[in-house]
This record gives C-alpha cells, structure tokens and sequence, in this order.
C-alpha cells in the first residue's frame, strides 16, 4: 500500500498553495524544494510526502512483506522486544496537527482543503524525527471510529468507539483523495515496520459508545434506562465505605441501601425485549451514523452513561460511554438482593466483572470481543495492545482475548492498564508483557521519590 500512495502522490499535479511544516518534519537530506520561514518550512506538499516514502522505502529490503507484524518479518516469537523498547505514546489527531496555511488560527480542514489535523500521512512523516530518540514502538490511542455524540470537548474522546472494526475516518488526509482511511493506515504501519518501529493499538472492550453500531444489531448486549432517569443519572453514594473497590462483604450492605434500590429502578428491558415488531421496523428505516435520538423518541429508552467501579469516586459519570453487558444474569455475589423481575443494570460490582462475574456469560458478544484483535492483526498487521480496562473483565474473557490474539502472533504483546505497581506478577499471570504503572502520575508530583523509582522500584519489576 505504500508503494500505491507513493505512486499517487508522484503523479499529482502540484499544488500552488504554500504547505508549511515544522522544520521537524524536513528529514535529512532532503532534496525537495522548501523555503524557511520563521522557524516554519514552507514545501510543496505532494513533492514533500512522495520524498519521505521515497526515503522510507529505500530501507525496504527486497520480497519483504512489510504489512505483516515486525516479528513474522524478523522470523521470532518471543515477546522480549517489549523489553527493549523506546516507547513513544501519540494521539494522531494531535501528535502531527499544524497550521499547514501558515497563518491565522487552526482549523481541522483549512480554507485551502489542507486537513490541519492530524492524519496517518502525516504520522509517516514524523518517522524520522522520532527515530533520532531511538523510538522503536508506536503506542496509538484508539484510532477506531469514534462517537459525535456526547463528547468531552470539542471534538470529543476517541475511547468512545462507536465500531470497533472501522478506522476513524477524520485521519483521513484529503491530499489522497483517491484513497480510503483503511488504507492510510496500512500505508503507516508498512511505513513504521521498514523502519524497525512496532505499533501498538488501544483495544476497548469493556465499554462502547452510548450509540455504538453494536446497538442496532444487539441492543442485548447493552444496559437500558428510562429517558426520564437521564437527568442527574450516576452512580449511588454508599455511606461510610469511603473510597475503595468493593469487597465480597461490602455487597449486602451496597444492596440495602434506598439510594441503591433507587438507582437500580431506572433501568428497564432493552428496546427489541420491549417491543419485538416494533424493534425490527425501527432497525429496517435507521442509519448507523445517527439513530439514537429516533432511538429515544420510539421506545423512550437510552444506553446509560458509564462511571467508575469504585465506590464513592468523586469524578463524574462517564457521559460519552457505556459498559457492554458481558453476563446475561447478575452477579452471583448480588442475585439474591434483587428482585427476581430487576432488568439487567449497572453498579460497582456488575463493572468489576473480574471479581464480580456471573454464571451466564455473554458468548455471542465474547466470541465478538475475542475476534477485534485478530481483526487488526490480519489486516493491518499491528505488533501489539493495550487493553483497556482488562482489570475489569471475567479472567475467562481475558484469557480468551491474549490467546486468540497470540494464535495469529505468538510475538503478540499484551500492555495491562494495572496502576499499582507491586502487581507487576499478578498482570505477568494473567498474560500481560508490561504494565502502565503510575510513575507517569507519581514522579511529576513526587520529584524527590524519582530516584527510588529508578533504583530501587523499577529494577525489581517482573516485567517493564
């Protein structure tokens, strides 16, 4: 596929409009026509990226597949390349966002159709800079397509995921009109892989978009509230329990509780339970891009935002996702505090589903769970995860994800969201090649613990 875009890019005609980038971008040697200007280079855009792949493919080496993952290149099955890793984690949207007119403010698609957001044609010319800080692995935060609705922000989160199985289109970069998102993104993981990088992807799989595509196909696989509970929806107080995950013994207090009993009352069926006729028209006359508000106004019903599986955390709701219901009963720990007609619902121990579970998993959406991976694996070619949430999922399902990704790539490497350092073992146990930690969080606020941290924390790890 790079080949393809570099043949494109070579034919176009160029454009006459000024392209400015950070000086950063300009690789050494290069030979193209660029002209400096306070610190800005200012290039001819399709001259300027068919010479960066030039200068990535000439490191190609001959009858090389490229979009495969590094490791099946290298012909090694070992997992130690997380070991020796330089890590560099990139918001593309962001990593190689730049006002490309060169004035004014920025815009995400500027007055002269440059895509001033970031995009993976893009990402493929910051290769080169990030290879002078001996970055050998790419850690992308999601880059599947996200959810319009509900944002945090202005442009809103990309861990709402409305499908899992498509690339975000906004990475697209309107220079390579001729070509789709997916192929943007196998042309930049060809690109990081003739170059020794690995990429890295963020898997989500134990919340979705509040309007995920899911929905239409499997509205059982969701949590459903009334639309009238919407209003100052969030997760019940629980007096003297202070902050803290739940404890086995916590859960006939937690269920006692009126502020529980109320909160559990909001919920309701899912949409097709509610109306079976009425679901399958609606499903028949709907797009994916927008049908949760048709969704509201027909069954009066909506996917309940997320929140936190500790008792009385102080952040607020989870407003742009929801958790996929991964057991078709309640907890074994709670079935017998609720009443035998309760709706399936949402509460501190449903999410922890890890230490929590139920006795009826959700198969159909496991078997879909445990097949997203290996999507990108065999498409794409990516090197590696982190799993979000992991530390929330019934071990079963867990395993079932690490072992069907490792089926297709026994080099296939598993990063756990675990933030408690002293269960580095726990994660190696369960599957996992490293940990996120909190040295990220610690040592800017902790300075003087940074030399603790170095000698005596991190070289006790069991793994990075």
């Amino acid at each position: 596929m790079l080949k393809e875009i570099l043949k494109y890019l070579k034919e176009k005609e160029e454009k006459r409009i000024p392209y400015f980038v950070p000086k950063q971008w300009i690789p050494e040697g290069y030979d193209g026509w660029v002209e400096e200007i306070n610190g800005k280079c200012s290039v001819r855009p399709y001259e300027f990226f068919s010479k960066v792949i030039e200068s990535v493919l000439e490191r190609a080496r001959e009858g090389i597949d490229y979009s495969l993952p590094l490791s099946k290149i290298e012909g090694k099955e070992d997992r130690d390349w997380i070991k020796r890793s330089t890590m560099y984690i990139s918001l593309p949207r962001m990593t190689t966002s730049y006002n490309h007119k060169g004035f004014g403010r920025f815009e995400p698609i500027d007055i002269f159709g440059y895509k001033e957001s970031g995009t993976f044609l893009k990402m493929i010319a910051i290769l080169f800079y990030l290879k002078k800080f001996k970055v050998n692995v790419l850690y992308l935060l999601p880059v599947s397509q996200s959810s319009e609705i509900f944002k945090k922000g202005e442009v809103g989160s990309p861990y709402a995921v409305k499908d899992p199985l498509k690339i975000e289109a906004v990475y697209h970069d309107p220079l390579l009109e001729d070509f789709e998102v997916d192929d943007e993104f196998k042309a930049f993981v060809e690109a990081c892989h003739v170059l020794g990088i690995r990429v890295v992807l963020d898997f989500i799989p134990r919340t979705a978009a509040r309007d995920s595509n899911l929905i239409l196909k499997h509205p059982e696989w969701f949590y459903w509230i009334k639309i009238e509970e919407l209003q100052g929806y969030g997760p019940p107080r629980i007096p003297g329990k202070g902050f803290k995950i739940p404890e086995k013994e916590d859960i006939p207090y937690i269920y006692s509780l009126e502020s529980v009993k109320k909160h559990l009352s909001k919920f309701t069926k899912s949409p097709k339970e509610i109306d079976p006729q009425k679901w399958e028209n609606f499903t028949k006359n709907v797009k994916e891009d927008d049908f949760l508000r048709e969704l509201v106004e027909v069954f009066g019903v909506i996917t309940p935002p997320g929140f936190s599986d500790w008792i009385n955390d102080p952040q607020p709701a989870w407003d742009d996702v929801t958790f996929l219901r991964l057991f078709l009963d309640h907890p074994k720990e709670a079935s017998r505090y609720v009443r035998g007609d309760q709706p399936p619902y949402v509460l501190f121990d449903v999410i922890k589903a890890s230490k929590f579970p139920g006795e009826i998993p959700n198969e159909e959406l496991w078997r879909y769970l445990e097949s997203v991976i290996p999507h990108y694996q065999r498409k794409f070619g990516i090197d590696g995860v982190r799993l979000d949430m992991g530390h929330a999922l019934p071990k079963e399902l867990e395993r079932r994800i690490i072992n069907k990704a490792r089926s297709e790539d026994p080099a296939f490497v598993f990063i756990a969201e675990e933030l408690q350092m002293e269960n580095d073992a726990k994660a190696k146990e369960s599957g996992y090649d490293a940990i996120i930690g909190n040295s990220w969080w610690a040592l800017p606020r902790i300075p003087e613990q940074a030399y603790t941290f170095y000698q005596n924390m991190a070289p006790r790890l069991v793994i990075p």
